[in-house]
């Protein structure tokens, strides 16, 4: 603990100590040991698909928590090979990727159908695979920003997965045929009996008005969250919430003013409280990007991690962060966000 408190820094007393009182703990469905057999049990979920979701429980140093540290590595697509890669040119090898998520101890890698495929048949038993499905690929000159299917679920089954990821980018020109594409792919996912991962993303520009950047507001994203539930996402992926307003800043949507007078504050952990709420009480899993890599990698991953916990949410998903560094340093990364969920002292707010 005293570890995770000099992480954090001057903010370890407000983020350790804040208590929730906009939306309260006990509302929430929260990760645990059972969660399958307390949560999933209860929905339409076939049972090779509640086998596949315990397998990703199961894996790791958080193994038996009902929380998830996952790495994701799909930015040679989404952000280029260079872009990612040249801080750290091992990681052109998909081995290297896969190598990196079982020593840091993560409960299950995301990656592309070519990363993960070229290295199926000597890992995809060792450690749990997540198949993104789609991607945005900024080749196409001028760059375009639209999610295009890269690869087939029943690839994703043939090799040994146990999930497929997808990104749709809601509030975006596109966002309706990326939501029927995925709504169809999650189905026959199921269907295969393996769980389902989407990374919620918000994505237009006039998300950021007046020098704020909304895609990262509560309300919006918590909306984004919800739409995601809506299609069967067992386990969302979002950008932890910075600040809220956007519908009202915004003028468009709809809303409510207890909102933001009743179920939100000003306070990340009850910003966050909220993108929970917004995934059916924590029915499914909020998981939170750990986002790019920069100065202090190592407090912002620990603060994120910290926040996501305290709100109820399920886990961290951190790429760059890990794979832009040496492996040694990557390891740790991944270890130290590890460290949070681990410890009993941080507790739900």
């Amino acid at each position: 603990m005293n570890t995770i408190e000099a992480l954090l820094g001057p903010e370890a007393e407000d983020l350790l100590t804040h208590r929730c009182t906009t939306i309260p703990k006990e509302r929430l469905h929260l990760p645990g040991p059972d969660f399958v057999d307390r949560v999933v049990a209860q929905s339409d979920r076939s049972p090779a698909v509640m086998r596949s979701l315990q397998t990703l429980f199961d894996t790791g140093r958080l193994a038996g928590t009902g929380y998830l540290s996952i790495l994701p590595v799909d930015q040679g697509v989404e952000h280029s090979a260079g872009a990612s890669f040249a801080p750290n040119p091992i990681y052109f090898d998909p081995e290297n990727i896969v190598r990196l998520a079982i020593e840091g101890g993560c409960n299950a890698v995301a990656s592309t159908l070519g990363v993960l495929g070229a290295v199926a048949r000597r890992y995809a038993h060792r450690i749990p695979f997540i198949v993104k499905l789609n991607h945005n690929e900024l080749l196409t000159y001028p760059n375009i920003h639209d999610q295009t299917l890269f690869a087939q679920v029943e690839q994703a089954f043939e090799m040994g997965a146990v999930a497929v990821g997808a990104t749709i980018y809601f509030g975006s020109e596109e966002s309706r045929r990326q939501i029927l594409e995925i709504s169809e792919a999650f189905a026959r996912a199921h269907e295969l009996g393996m769980a389902t991962v989407l990374w919620a993303y918000l994505r237009n520009p006039a998300f950021k008005h007046e020098g704020t950047d909304y895609h990262v507001a509560a309300d919006l994203t918590g909306q984004a969250n919800h739409l995601g539930v809506t299609i069967e996402a067992d386990i969302v992926k979002q950008k932890q919430a910075e600040n809220n307003g956007g519908y009202t800043a915004l003028g468009f949507g709809k809303t409510h003013p207890k909102v933001y007078e009743a179920l939100t504050s000003d306070h990340p952990i009850d910003l966050v409280r909220y993108q929970v709420a917004c995934c059916y009480m924590g029915r499914a899993g909020l998981i939170n990007s750990g986002g790019p890599s920069g100065q202090n990698d190592l407090h912002q991953a620990v603060r994120t991690a910290v926040i996501n916990k305290r709100a109820g949410g399920m886990g961290l998903i951190s790429g760059r962060k890990a794979f832009q560094k040496p492996m040694e340093e990557g390891v740790r990364l991944l270890h130290a966000i590890q460290d949070v969920y681990l410890s009993k002292d941080v507790t739900i707010a």
